[in-house]
């Protein structure tokens, strides 16, 4: 088993790689059915220096159907068992037994957009990503509606910290959940106000890969396919990492390693000046 990542990424940002083993997800759905394809795609995103790879078997997208423990534990578990030899897993699941018989296959953290798992993270030692959403992926997009959308995404975080010192979490990640019960605007205004969670004392986790609302804020761009999504997404992502993120979750990891290498070098040339 791989052990987890260092939690303190002050200083270096860790790029997750997303993985989808569902045939419906938003963005690449039915291109990793298949398990040897999903292994093979799992062990090019470390290669290319991923430092978790995201492992998911039930969409979230929004409208998005739930699927059985049975069927999600057949999607993933052989994924996760022979990456698990290669790097560090996540499992990107809303299931209790599911995450429980993942983390026993190798996984070392919880990516858990439900916030409910604290728990079970804890007693396997891993760690856990906590998510805010606002409702349920069937539903969450139907009329997503704050008073302050900045102010209760960090509260609702604020309790997912507490609980998870209660719990005993070694590890915690927070993630405000850019597109799940969020209006374009609400993205953007959490986007815009990522600094405002680094009060949390905890790494912030940002995915925006290739969501609808990237596109929607150009004029030229709104009609873009979720794959032709790249140029909006590592612009969000480069933003994210500059203005707090200690993790950002995507689908095309190699961009987001060269922005990284590219501040590293100029960072390390600055120092000899």
């Amino acid at each position: 088993m791989s052990e987890a990542i260092d939690p303190d990424q002050t200083t270096r940002p860790v790029v997750m790689g997303i993985l989808n083993v569902t045939p419906d997800s938003f963005s690449d759905g039915g291109r990793y059915v298949d398990t040897q394809d999903a292994i093979r795609h799992g062990r090019e995103l470390f290669a290319q220096g991923a430092g978790i790879v995201d492992v998911g078997g039930e969409s979230t997208r929004p409208g998005a159907q739930e699927v059985s423990e049975v069927e999600e534990l057949r999607r993933i578990l052989p994924v996760v068992e022979a990456l698990a030899e290669d790097g560090v897993v996540s499992i990107d699941t809303r299931k209790e037994r599911v995450a429980k018989i993942a983390l026993q296959a190798g996984a070392t953290i919880v990516n858990d957009v439900s916030a409910t798992l604290g728990a079970t993270a804890a007693e396997f030692g891993a760690g856990w990503v906590a998510m805010h959403a606002q409702g349920v992926p069937e539903t969450m997009q139907q009329s997503p509606h704050y008073a302050d959308v900045v102010e209760e995404v960090h509260s609702f975080l604020q309790d997912c910290r507490v609980k998870a010192e209660r719990f005993g979490v070694r590890e915690l990640y927070l993630d405000p959940g850019i597109g799940f019960g969020k209006t374009v605007d609400h993205n953007l205004a959490l986007i815009r106000n990522l600094s405002r969670f680094l009060d949390l004392g905890t790494p912030i986790l940002v995915g925006v890969s290739r969501k609808s609302f990237l596109a929607r804020l150009t004029r030229l761009r709104q009609t873009a396919k979720p794959m032709e999504r790249e140029e909006e997404s590592l612009a969000a992502n480069i933003w994210a990492l500059a203005h707090g993120a200690s993790v950002v979750r995507v689908h095309e990891v190699s961009p987001v390693i060269e922005y990284l290498r590219l501040v590293e070098a100029m960072r390390m040339a600055r120092r000899f000046e």
